[in-house]
Parts: C-alpha cells; structure tokens; sequence
C-alpha cells in the first residue's frame, strides 16, 4: 500500500512529532509511504532535524505555507504531478492547509486518472474561532465543508470534543465519515518519563511551566497574568519560542516579574518535564496538546483552559473550586479565565496530595491508552478499512 502523506510545516508542536511517528512506523508495517512537507517561516523552529532522527526524510515542496497566497495554485500543482508519479493507494492530509491544497490537488487527480484512493484528512486542531478575522474564518470553512463533501473518504479527530465541535457546531462532514484517533506520542524508554514524580522532588517553591510555540492562540499573556499573581508562591518558566517572544519579555517586565520568569527557548522534552512540578497550558483553541500527553506521561500535574480535546484528556470533573475544576488527571478552568486559571494552580501548589495523586493517574493513563504503537495501529486500521461510501 502506497501511502502519501501531507503537512503543511514541521514547525515545534505536536501535529510535526504525529506525521514523523506516523511515517516511521508505517515504514515498520512494511508500508511504501512518503511525507511532504511546506517549509518553516522565519521566527518558528524548524523539526527537520527531529524527522532525520528517525529516519524520515521530507519532500519539500517550497510553495506550500501556511497563509493563503497566490502561490498555492503552484502547490496544487506539484501535489497532483506527484500523484501522478507516486500513485498513491491513500492521501492522508494533515492541517488545515495541507488539507485543502491535497484534497484540491486530489480532485484534479480523480479527473485525470483512473485511480480512485482513499483520502483521509487528520484536524489536530482547527481554524474555526481563535485565529483569524470573521470573514477569512468563513472562507476555510466553506473550503472545508466542500472538501468533506467532494473529496474526502474519512475524516480522523484526536477526541470526542473535537469531533463534536467540527461535525456539530461548525457542521463539517458527515457522521459517518469521522473516525476518533487519539494522539499518540513516543512513552518509553524516553529518558524524561522515568523520573520521580514531581511531588517527591526537592525543597523550595515549585516550578510552574508552559510548553508551545510563542504564538497568540497559545496566549502566553494569559500565563503571565497568573504568574505575576502568583509571584511569591511559585517560579514560572516558559518553553518555547517564536514571534511572539520580544513582546511577552516585555510584558513580563512590566508586569514586575523579573527573576520570577524564565524564557527558557526550546528544549528537548528530557529537559522539560524534569525541571517543572506542574505544567499550565493557556490556549484559546487546541485539540489534543502534545504537551499536556508529555506532561502526564512524566507525571506533572496539569492545569489547562477547558478547551478542545483537553477536557477528554483530563477527565470527568470530580470537584468544583472557585473558578476552576478538579478533574479525574488535572485541573481545568475557563478560556482567558485569569483568576480561575490562578486559583487551579494555587490549588496544586497548596495539595501535595492532589498532585500525587493526579501525577500517578495521568502516568498510568497516558501510557495505556497513548502510545504511538497504538496510534499506529489505529490508523492502519482507517486506510484498510477505507471509506463508509466512496463517491
């Protein structure tokens, strides 16, 4: 089975370590399978590097970014050229802009040959709220409830949150066509996931940290605003690069925070979650944060905005505090929601308990239901059993 799989960017994040994942373990299965890859725009990292660490090598195709841009046309393009060449048995697209310009550049391949393979488009996340203006949003979702009508046989959401939000709010698809992947993430034997829990670690305040690329839907402001509320009970580090980095020193040095914060840059995950006692992430949008799977796998507590595929990550709510809930495996809080975000993290740093026993569960629970053999296993599964209904 020949299998021909697009992303836009290997920029840092999860959506670059899944297709990397993917594309080595599908070489295992004795898959013939090439990924195809846009390019880094300044100011973000590039995973090229992490991709040749396992064996991945690229093809790049120039042309292809991020925005829109006249330029797509040409990777249209090349995308059908290459299926001409490779004559793929599946096209799995992976973002939202690889996922319009490989189902377009699909269609002109249907037209122009007799070969009819499945087209599987993955949302990690999605561009529906949260990024761009009201009329750009409209336009990626008109483009992306025709492509689920004219050129996609399934459809692969990380959970059940998200699925709902895609085919049921923003009504993308049909419910036969969506398929529930969880992510799948690398578990053992990675050096960082075999450290103590946190809450046996070391004397002094604990270390608050958020993992991600410096980029608005992230809303780092939102981790500084509970940093600086918090100054004198926790230190606070920041992973992570991108744009936004200037900007957010700044406003940690007009927030007063000086030593309290730490950019910290990009890091291996080995240094990560060995040095934080608790991971805080801060979106406005996600779907299933690499972050959080790493966190939980090394045992860091977790207290995250209720959004996307975090609230099916971190369970069912076991208690209500003021402004935030205790879940099954962390705690959550409403989006830009300062004071119930800071009171979560308060609550961690006040219940050693708490965090002991949300720390044991989540490590548990991250390694039984996501590593990467399972999520391998999972999509093999979607390419054999191809579509519901072929058009």
């Amino acid at each position: 089975m020949r299998v021909l799989r697009i992303i836009a960017r290997l920029n840092v994040g999860g959506p670059a370590r899944h297709v990397v994942w993917l594309a080595e373990a599908l070489e295992k299965e004795g898959f013939e399978t090439l990924l195809v890859t846009g390019t880094v725009p300044p100011g973000e990292d590039d995973m090229s590097g992490f991709a040749a660490a396992h064996g991945v090598t690229p093809l790049v195709i120039p042309s292809m970014s991020r925005e829109l841009s006249p330029r797509d046309a040409v990777t249209i393009w090349k995308l059908w050229r290459l299926m001409r060449r490779f004559r793929p048995d599946v096209v799995h697209t992976h973002t939202a802009k690889a996922g319009a310009a490989g189902r377009l550049a699909g269609l002109l391949y249907r037209l122009t040959s007799r070969r009819r393979p499945l087209f599987v488009h993955t949302f990690h996340g999605h561009v529906f709220h949260g990024y761009y203006s009201r009329f750009k949003t409209w336009i990626f979702l008109t483009i992306e409830r025709f492509l689920a009508r004219a050129n996609t046989g399934r459809i692969v959401v990380l959970s059940e949150q998200q699925r709902r939000e895609i085919h049921e709010r923003f009504r993308v698809g049909r419910a036969e066509q969506f398929v529930v992947v969880p992510l799948g993430m690398e578990i053992a034997p990675h050096p960082a996931f075999g450290h103590p829990l946190p809450a046996a670690r070391g004397e002094g305040p604990l270390t608050i940290g958020i993992v991600g690329r410096l980029a608005p839907i992230k809303n780092h402001d939102l981790f500084l605003r509970v940093a600086a509320r918090l100054r004198d009970e926790a230190r606070f580090v920041v992973y992570g690069d991108g744009a936004e980095r200037p900007r957010l020193e700044r406003l940690a040095a007009e927030l007063g925070l000086g030593d309290r914060v730490v950019f910290a840059g990009t890091r291996d995950v080995a240094e990560i979650y060995p040095s934080i006692d608790i991971l805080a992430l801060t979106s406005r949008n996600e779907g299933t944060p690499l972050a959080i799977l790493e966190a939980m796998a090394a045992g860091v507590p977790v207290v995250a905005t209720a959004v996307g595929g975090v609230v099916d990550l971190l369970g069912r709510v076991e208690a209500r505090g003021d402004g935030f809930d205790v879940r099954e495996r962390g705690i959550t809080a409403a989006p830009d929601d300062e004071r119930g975000l800071a009171g979560g993290v308060r609550r961690f740093l006040r219940d050693p308990a708490l965090r002991a026993g949300i720390s044991e569960r989540s490590r548990t629970y991250a390694q039984k239901t996501h590593s990467r053999e399972r999520l391998a296993a999972d999509i093999i599964r979607v390419y054999r059993e191809g579509p519901h209904h072929r058009r």
